[in-house]
């Protein structure tokens, strides 16, 4: 299983309308994946307020390329998310075995 860390950070201002397209477009679209044997949605705290999270864990490395394609270390852009997000970061680890 492959564990998928994404971090946004959103332009100044933009938080309100990052968090629309969080809720009501990423959430819906990770949700509905073949694919994807958990996800969890981190949204902002106030010491860190325009921080949000997607913590991803995919059956297997296929599963993911089918979803992202051949560049699956590289942070995919949303058209909604243009304009609005300042920073992206993305991990990605192994799952150790229970």
């Amino acid at each position: 299983m492959i564990i998928r860390i994404f971090r946004v950070i959103t332009e100044p201002g933009q938080r309100d309308r990052f968090e629309d397209f969080f809720r009501n477009t990423a959430v819906p679209l990770m949700k509905g994946t073949d694919g994807i044997e958990d996800i969890t949605f981190g949204l902002p705290r106030p010491e860190t307020p325009d921080e949000f999270s997607i913590v991803m864990v995919w059956r297997d490395l296929d599963a993911l390329r089918a979803f992202v394609g051949e560049d699956w270390q590289v942070a995919h852009v949303h058209p909604d998310e243009v304009g609005i997000v300042k920073e992206r970061h993305l991990h990605h680890y192994e799952l150790l075995p229970s």
